[in-house]
């Protein structure tokens, strides 16, 4: 149970908050299922589908393996062929609330600004009549809101997604974070609970991908977009100038905190073939 100090705005998570947040001025999408299969559309992206979009010239960065043989032949350049890609059009939000997310130094923690980031594109995704599904990690283990569609399914995740918060808040005090689940079992469930094609979103801290989930988020990444939302404190981008005292225990150090070095991540989430996007403080 959240006790009354922690049921305030920015810090509990409120599903009506979540719920609002609905864009009814949205227009309705105009994608058709191509298959009787729930959110499969076809993509204006090029992709390796089966209707010809293009013959052009080879560029730089293209696939040698749809150069186009007569085309190449009857001009004396490399041509290829480019395709419309047939993807499912599946969302999947994934919502860090280990204990490292539930805090923060701005208007609201990093938890509730990345729930709120996930809920506005699950929002959009709705609109389009895409199929979402969610996935919530806290200190005592994995909640799921299986794959479903429309908004009875939104208000479904955006519950879901309350109910969780208030759990890790109640569970979290005095819970140190090495005792946390691993980000890994989320990323092994989102591996079977979506298919090739979908869009992953994952809100999460600077620390939240450790290096012992790399495996994982790579074989999750390999045939789907995979996006880290990333909810920096107003102190991971511009912490005080002056040394701070830091105690522990007996032992009383001064330090000076760094500002927050993106760098190293996002080169490391390259490598996965995962995209970053930072979310500033109460911009998420």
């Amino acid at each position: 149970m959240v006790t009354a100090v922690l049921n305030a705005p920015g810090i509990r998570l409120v599903a009506a908050e979540l719920l609002a947040l609905r864009d009814t001025r949205l227009p309705r999408a105009r994608h058709r299922p191509v298959t009787r299969r729930p959110g499969a559309v076809q993509a204006r992206p090029a992709g390796s589908g089966m209707d010809l979009r293009e013959i052009r010239a080879f560029a730089e960065g293209d696939d040698f393996r749809r150069i186009d043989p007569a085309a190449t032949a009857r001009t004396g350049t490399p041509h290829i062929r480019s395709f419309h890609e047939d993807r499912d059009d599946t969302m999947l939000l994934i919502a860090d609330f280990r204990p490292a997310m539930l805090w923060g130094t701005g208007h609201s923690l990093r938890s509730v600004r990345g729930a709120r980031a996930l809920v506005r594109r699950g929002w959009e995704a709705a609109a389009r009549h895409a199929v979402l599904a969610a996935i919530s990690l806290d200190a005592s283990g994995v909640a799921v809101a299986a794959v479903g569609a429309g908004v009875a399914q939104m208000g479904h995740i955006s519950r879901m997604l309350a109910d969780s918060h208030d759990r890790a808040l109640a569970t979290s005090q005095g819970m140190a974070e090495s005792g946390s689940a691993s980000l890994r079992e989320a990323l092994a469930r989102a591996v079977a609970m979506v298919p090739s094609g979908a869009e992953v979103l994952i809100a999460t801290g600077p620390d939240g991908i450790r290096p012992g989930d790399d495996v994982v988020l790579a074989r999750l990444a390999r045939q789907r977009r995979v996006r880290v939302l990333l909810p920096l404190d107003p102190l991971d981008m511009a912490p005080p100038t002056i040394p701070l005292p830091i105690h522990a225990g007996p032992e009383r150090r001064l330090a000076r905190l760094r500002p927050f070095d993106f760098a190293p991540l996002a080169a490391r989430m390259a490598g996965l073939n995962v995209s970053i996007e930072v979310l500033p403080d109460d911009a998420g």
